[in-house]
This record gives structure tokens, sequence and C-alpha cells, in this order.
């Protein structure tokens, strides 16, 4: 039996064995004779298949209940829709692997998808995690904050939001609402006098002993109250007590009582739809247009709506619409924890299939819904329209997007518009953290999800170098292409790089690409020009004499929004790489200290200075650390002897 670099992403799936390795030959033949060869040595079997053309390339990828039954359908002459045609005539060869049941195969199925985006399947483009809110649960006063990633802290978690922006939006009113801490628990065991939050009626100073703890315990109970939405029954008690207030002539309470309703009313009002019936949902909606896809999706949680997101679905070169939606709840889902009910516009194929997998994944029952009147038909109508909508303006930004880069091909005589062009910029404060930094466009836009930074790394480049810094980003980028894709069949390879600078820059990305045997990706240098104006640029181009475009060129004007853009990335990888190490400590060096033990030393001894001082008694009397831990940081700064 073969096997291959994606069994490493099965493991822990159970019975799976691939049952073939096609033939890559670059002569094999194609077509549906190829895959009716495989149906001898196929049985009936769940599984995963591959299809895959001359070079290896993988065309699709698809899951089946019965895979000789499955292959059967491909290896018919004729009966496909067109997209379904082109691909079995591209297709030279095949790999399977088998599962256990069908829903491994779903899974397994989404797992490759990711991994190797193939041409002809539905592929989510857009996967980031969503941000929520947590509520700590390992804190006598617990901290409430934005959260993103995997729920590992201790707490409650509140969400998922559609934006870090929603999600900000929400703590500020939530923070003047019930007054809870949003420091980190280093900075609450060390204030010495409350904060400004605190001055400005958005904490309640716990770490001052200012509120008890049962009373801090009681907002907590309220604000879990409102997150979960019986937010009514707050707001009645908080009216009550501004009532009694203003009776016993307590004014400035009855005022902050005051600010707390109209905080809770305000986060209401910024929800937008809010639903009386439907507790918790993700309302996802499909709508398709010239080939074109828009999926929207709204967060309904406590009958409250958290947000909504937009996306746009490479849709395999024309697949149907249920295709199309069941394969982006499947990829969607990859890395995010379902509602417990999903409101549809379209039926999909295999509902119960996916029920299966998201209330295994959820570990609670998740329900998949297409309503058709009352109010959940009204919310899904809402994403309808709102897909409708966001396809539109994204199909009028593409065309005018494409006109840009038609333009573009004619100023610089390009063989035709770029679909991927690539800029770098480099970034640093006289030569240290330096960073280089590579944004990416095409004809949708910016693809920020293909952005790329580049902490510089070589020893041999001089502090502030920046033809060398160009040189190394530009070969490390290049080398993993050449790599990773050698026959350049993905789309990862760039028709155009911009780079920011002149002549020196480059030169410098000439010889870089020289080296690595790229000698024909189009190379051109965008300098700020005569007094650095912006509008003055000069573009230099190998082996040509610099020109300049018209003052009000669109071209112009894209270029330079190109360049700033890549500017205020490498500006913003430079920041983040230099807060990283200001905040670094002598600490972080010291072997068998990890971040609570940092915590622990700091709280004790004020400041890292003081710990590399003290002595091996002093870190034995530190809470939190053990005789070996005090012995191994003594002997970290003073020695073992």
């Amino acid at each position: 039996m073969g096997r291959d670099e994606s069994e490493s992403l099965n493991q822990g799936l159970g019975g799976e064995a691939f049952v073939e390795e096609g033939q890559r030959e670059s002569d094999a033949p194609t077509g549906h004779l190829v895959i009716r060869d495989y149906l001898k040595r196929l049985d009936d079997s769940p599984g995963v298949y591959r299809m895959l053309d001359r070079t290896g390339a993988v065309l699709y990828v698809g899951k089946a209940r019965n895979l000789k039954r499955r292959v059967a359908s491909y290896a018919k002459p004729t009966g496909h829709s067109s997209r379904i045609g082109r691909m079995i005539s591209a297709t030279a060869s095949m790999m399977f692997l088998t599962t256990e049941t069908e829903t491994e195969a779903l899974l397994l199925e989404q797992n490759l998808i990711k991994q190797l985006k193939p041409r002809y399947n539905v592929l989510l483009r857009d996967d980031k995690s969503f941000p929520n809110i947590l509520l700590t649960g390992d804190h006598p006063y617990p901290q409430i904050k934005k959260h993103r990633g995997l729920r590992k802290e201790k707490g409650r978690f509140f969400g998922p939001f559609a934006s870090a922006g929603s999600v900000n939006r929400t703590l500020n009113q939530l923070q003047k609402a019930f007054l809870l801490r949003n420091c980190s628990d280093s900075m609450f065991e060390s204030r010495s006098r409350p904060c400004l939050l605190y001055q400005i009626k958005r904490c309640s100073a716990p770490c001052m002993g200012y509120i008890s703890e049962k009373d801090y315990g009681d907002l907590v109970e309220d604000a879990t109250m409102f997150l979960t939405g019986r937010s009514t029954r707050i707001q009645k008690q908080l009216a009550d007590e501004m009532a009694e207030a203003a009776k016993a002539m307590e004014y400035e309470r009855a005022a902050a009582l005051r600010d707390r309703i109209r905080a809770l009313t305000n986060v209401q009002a910024n929800q937008g739809i809010n639903p009386e019936n439907v507790t918790e949902a993700d309302v996802i909606a499909l709508h398709q247009e010239g080939g074109n896809a828009c999926v929207q999706v709204f967060f309904i949680r406590a009958n409250q709506n958290w947000g909504n997101r937009a996306y746009f679905p490479k849709t395999g070169a024309g697949a149907e619409p249920d295709e199309i939606l069941e394969a982006f709840l499947g990829q969607f889902y990859g890395n995010k924890a379902p509602a417990r009910m999903l409101l549809l516009n379209l039926e999909v194929a295999n509902r119960d299939l996916l029920e299966s997998a998201l209330s295994a994944q959820l570990e609670r029952q998740v329900k998949i819904l297409v309503p058709q009147r009352g109010e959940k038909a009204q919310l899904v109508e809402y994403a309808v329209r709102n897909a409708r909508e966001a396809l539109a303006r994204r199909m009028a930004e593409s065309a005018s997007q494409a006109a840009l880069l038609e333009k573009l091909a004619e100023a610089f005589d390009l063989d035709g518009p770029p679909e991927r062009i690539e800029v770098y910029d480099n970034s640093h404060i006289m030569g240290t953290n330096a960073v280089g930094g590579m944004i990416v466009a095409g004809p949708e836009g910016m693809i920020k999800s293909q952005y790329r930074k580049f902490n510089i790394k070589s020893t041999e480049i001089t502090p502030g170098d920046d033809f060398g810094m160009m040189r190394e980003v530009l070969t490390r980028r290049f080398s993993r292409l050449v790599r990773e894709d050698p026959e350049r069949t993905g789309d990862t390879w760039p028709d155009l790089v911009l780079i920011d600078g002149g002549a020196g820059q480059l030169s410098a990305a000439q010889e870089a690409l020289a080296e690595i045997g790229v000698e024909d990706v189009t190379l051109i240098g965008v300098a700020k020009g005569e007094d650095r104006d912006a509008g003055k640029e000069e573009f230099y181009r190998p082996g040509k004499r610099p020109m300049a475009l018209g003052h009000r060129d669109p071209v112009l004007y894209f270029i330079q929004r190109l360049r700033d853009e890549a500017h205020r990335f490498a500006i913003g990888a430079h920041r983040t790489k230099r807060a990283a190490q200001t905040r670094a400590t002598p600490l972080d060096e010291v072997p068998g200290v990890g971040p609570a033990r940092k915590r622990a030393l700091l709280a004790h001894f004020g400041s890292a200075k003081a710990v590399t001082r003290a002595g091996l008694a002093d870190l034995k009397a530190a809470p939190g650390i053990s005789d070996a831990v005090a012995e191994a940081v003594y002997g970290f700064f003073h020695g073992d002897g």
C-alpha cells in the first residue's frame, strides 16, 4: 500500500489505508478510461479520492460513502457537466485513502482541500479564527478581555464576534456597565494606586480593595447573564436601584447606575438585528452571480447579532450552489466551533453527515435548517440580501481592478494583466530589528492572507544595508518557490515584482533571483524621485532607462497604494518585533522558567534586575518557586560555582 505526505494530516481518524498510488508520468494517458481502470481495484469502503493531472498536480479532492460507486460515476464517457467533463479529461491518475466511516472521510477531505487547494474544488480563501470575550476563571477577581485562538485558558468564553472591532466596542460598553477589570494578573498584583479606568468609572478597582470579592462576584454574574441573553432582568434591577438611590438623594450613585443602564442599552443598539426567539445560531446565506459567489455569515448569540462577515470562495470552475455551500461549511468549521443551529438559505446534499460531524466537534447536537417562514426565515433573508449586496460591490471593485491591471500592463509593456503582484519593502531603525515585508495584490485587490514578513537573519549583512536585506528576502522567498513549486503549477508565483527603491535595490533583486536561476519574473523598482515627493516617482526596469508616469495617471495612484501598503506592513512588522524585544527580560533565557514562574518572580521581586541580583535564599523564599528552580535561576546569573 502506498503512503504519502497527506497521511500525517489524518492520524487518529482510524482505519485509513491507501488503496493505490497512481502513475505520474508526464506522458500518461488521461480521461475516463484511465479512471475506469481503477474500478477493478476498489471496494465499497468509504474514503477520500484525489484526481491528478499529468504533472502530478491535484485537480480535485472528494469524499465518498462508497468509493467504487463514486469513481464509477466518473468512468462514463458522457453525461457530465462541462466542469466535471474538463476535470475528467485532465485526469491522468488517482489516489485513494479508505476510512472507517463517511464522517471521517468528510473531515479528511476538508483537511486535504485546505492543504492542496485543488483547482476544481470550492476553496475558502479566508479562514481566520474569530475573537471571543473571555471572563477568566482562575482568579478571585476575574478579568474580562478579548481572546482569539484555542480556548485553553480557564474561564467562560462568549462569542464568536465577527471582528475585533465589534469585540472592542462591546468590551468598552461592558466596562461601563459592569466595572470589571481588564488588567493582567501581574499588573493587578503590582498596583499601588487605582488606574485611570477607575477614575473614568470603567473599573471598580478590586486591585485596591475598593470592592469586596462578593460584590465583584455579583458584577461578574450580571455580566454573565447579559452575555447569555438575560439582560432584561439586569436592566430592571439597575433601574430599581437607581430609583431607590434617587429617592434617598444619593444622586452620585444614581448617576452611576444611570450610566450603567445607558451602557447596556448601547451594547444592544450596536448589535443591529436582535431576534426574540433565536438564542444561538449561525445564519449562512449563499448568493451566486456571474460565476462568482458570496457567503454571508451572521453570528446570533444570546438573542443578539454579534456581527457578520462576507466570504468569497473560489467556486471550483463552475460548481453548483449546493456544492459550494456544503464545501464552505466543511472548511469554515474546520477550526471554529459551530452554533447549536445553522440556518441556511439552500439545502445541502449531505445535511445528516454534516450534522453528525459538527455535533461530534461541538460535543452537543447541531441542527442544520433551511427555514421557510417566521423569524428564522427573516434572518436568512436578511443574510441573503447582504450577500447579494456584498457580491455586487465586490464585482464592481473587481471590474475596476481589472481595468487598472490592464493599464498597468500597457504602461510597462507586460505580456498581459498580472494575476499576482508582489511588493517588497524593508523596515529597521539604524539596522536594528530589521524586517522585510511582502504584500500581494491581484485581480480582486489586496490578498492579505498571502502577506509575509521576513526577520533578517544573516549575520554578514552590515546593519542598515538595505541592498543586503533585499537580497536576503528575495533569496528566501524565491528559493522556497523553486523548492515547493518548480513547475509553477500553482498560483503562488508572481507575474510582477515591485521593489521599493531605485537602481540599487533593483540590482540587488536581480542578483538574488539570478543566483537561484529565476530570470523570467518581471522586476520594477519604484523610487520616490525628485525631492522624494509622491507623484514624482521614477520606475527602474532591468536594461531600460528610468521612466515616469503622468501625475494624474490612475496606474501611478495604483502603484502608490501598493507601495504604501507594503510600507505600512513592513513598519508594522518592525514595530511588533521591536516591542517584543522591549518586553524581553533576562528571565526569558533561564531554562525551566516559563511564563508562570516568570510572573511569580517579577511579582515577588518587582523587576527582572532585582531577580538577577537576588541571593539563593531569597529566590527560594519566592512564592511558587521550588528549590530546584531557585538554584537554576541563581546558577544562571551567578554561575554554578
